[in-house]
């Protein structure tokens, strides 16, 4: 067993950590590089209509490809957390990817479908009113925790996927702590890495935010078993 204590010991431990962000955010990216191809191709694009041209196969494809490959890498933030990690690290990223594909691929079809219906709600409202616009941008917060809840609970429990939409939503309007934590912790992470260090995006910033809210969520199922 490796030495942990003192100058090095910290280093390895910083080292390690590094590497299992590093590791997990590339399989990740490249689970996800048709979705990451079409939306560099949005950067682009000038006008409304050509963006509406590639919003519908991201959507399409969204759910066969990005929720999946999301749903790996919480799976491996798990791990993280609950420090399970066991062997070779770079195989079991795929076989959470096999394991959870199926239900991930059916509730991305569902948060595809919320998620379109949000965001054509905020362009019509954006030129016609302001403060209904407005509201639906907050509730494209709660949506965002929502879909993040979904994938804590779609890794941890072993539930159907309806109960995981129950227990996913019940946990995301029922505990303001965990609700802020998400939302700050994640907003940084992607605050720094669109418009501070975008080197962070192939490099860190999925499994940043994926092991930042499990942990918040993995917290909150421990004091909630604690009580029963």
């Amino acid at each position: 067993m490796a030495n942990r204590s003192g100058f090095m010991g910290g280093f390895y431990v910083v080292s390690e950590w590094i590497t299992r962000f590093t590791l997990g955010n590339l399989q990740w990216a490249l689970f996800n590089l048709p979705v990451g191809l079409l939306l560099l191709s949005l950067l682009y694009i000038e006008s409304n209509e050509m963006i509406a041209y590639l919003l519908v196969p991201l959507a399409c494809i969204a759910p066969f490809v990005f929720f999946p490959a999301t749903t790996a890498l919480f799976a491996k933030a798990r791990e993280w957390v609950r420090k399970e990690e066991e062997g070779l690290i770079e195989y079991s990223y795929l076989k959470h990817y096999k394991d959870n594909y199926v239900k991930s691929m059916f509730g991305g079809i569902i948060f595809v479908v919320l998620w379109g219906v949000l965001a054509a709600d905020v362009y019509y409202f954006s030129s016609r009113n302001t403060f209904l616009m407005n509201a639906f941008l907050v509730m494209g917060i709660l949506l965002f925790v929502f879909t993040i809840n979904f994938f804590n609970v779609l890794v941890h429990y072993d539930i159907k996927l309806r109960a995981s939409f129950k227990q996913a939503f019940l946990m995301t309007i029922g505990s303001p702590l965990l609700f802020l934590t998400i939302v700050i912790s994640s907003g940084i992470v992607l605050y720094i890495s669109l418009y501070i260090f975008p080197l962070l995006i192939p490099l860190f910033t999925g499994s940043l935010v994926a092991f930042l809210a499990f942990s918040a969520f993995y917290r909150l199922h421990l004091k909630v078993a604690s009580k029963t």
